[in-house]
């Protein structure tokens, strides 16, 4: 081999092993270290995939709750009104979205963006629902049904067993139960649902206790059963929020609390859908999954 291809061969060797570090170095570099941009980039990626992701579980959370809120208004409106709820028209981009798997991140984002709009018009309706029923009431009604709960302070919390059949504390059987339990401390104040007139008072140990009975027009009774001291007595009209009595307790029960009932035509219906007015959404929402999971009445 002559001496200028020698030094020909050098230099390419020389050139090929300096791009291949080179490369190799880039890379090296490339996959450890990231400029700035880079990874102000790499922060916003896992910001938004983040929030796409809470954005999914909190659209299908206010899509279950309010389908769930639907079925019962439609039931609160029967049972209260003889009329269908009125219709919230409401339009989301959930079915858009299930329509396909490979459309872009912005626009899932923008399509959850548009459905949460969506959910807040549908709450804005609210008022006019509301709005609704008392249109209804001063139409077909002449009095109010009994829509306040009968304690002050009320916590969700103290929401326990509904109508239906429950597990009773003391038998350890299936009874049919015909009021919803409102647990309290003993001798915590008891208030009138609605305006009305008191039609019986009962004084007994036996059975749900004192008991106190107001008729309030236009079919609707309440009960209040498992009293301590009484503060009414039979023919006396009473007005909502004016105290009747007070929670007590009797050797059959496990804890002090009010028995709560409402009928229609003598009919048992379930309290739970009577209390929605004195309640947050939110707070109606768990007191209805409350008293509907608790399988175990307290009386």
């Amino acid at each position: 081999m002559s001496k200028f291809r020698r030094i020909l061969y050098g230099i390419v060797r020389y050139v090929v092993a300096t791009a291949s570090l080179s490369v190799a170095f880039y890379i090296v570099f490339a996959l450890v270290f990231s400029t700035a941009e880079e990874r102000q980039l790499m922060r916003e990626n896992r910001l938004y995939r983040d929030r796409y992701t809470r954005m999914k579980e909190q659209e299908k959370l206010i899509g279950d709750v309010v389908d769930g809120l639907l079925v019962k208004d439609g039931a609160i409106y029967d049972g209260l009104f003889e009329a269908d709820a009125p219709s919230l028209n409401a339009v989301t981009a959930a079915d858009v979205i299930a329509e396909s798997d490979s459309l872009s991140e912005s626009f899932y984002l923008s399509a959850a963006a548009s459905a949460t709009e969506s959910l807040m018009l549908m709450a804005g309706n609210v008022d006019e629902c509301f709005a609704e029923i008392f249109r209804l009431i001063e139409e077909r009604r002449d009095s109010i049904p009994p829509l306040t709960i009968p304690l002050k302070n009320f916590s969700y919390v103290q929401a326990g067993a509904s109508t239906g059949l429950k597990l009773n504390p003391l038998y350890k059987l299936p009874v049919q139960h015909t009021g919803i339990d409102l647990i309290a401390p003993q001798g915590e104040p008891v208030y009138a649902a609605a305006d009305g007139v008191v039609t019986r008072v009962v004084h007994t140990r036996k059975g749900l206790g004192n008991i106190v009975e107001i008729d309030h027009g236009n079919g609707y009774t309440t009960r209040y059963c498992l009293l301590g001291e009484l503060f009414t007595a039979k023919g006396r009209k009473v007005q909502r929020g004016q105290k009747i009595g007070s929670v007590g307790i009797s050797a059959s029960v496990p804890a002090p609390h009010l028995h709560f009932e409402v009928l229609r035509h003598q009919v048992v219906q379930d309290p739970a859908n009577y209390l929605f007015a004195s309640l947050t959404p939110e707070e109606y929402a768990r007191l209805m999954y409350m008293s509907v999971s608790t399988g175990q009445s307290l009386d």
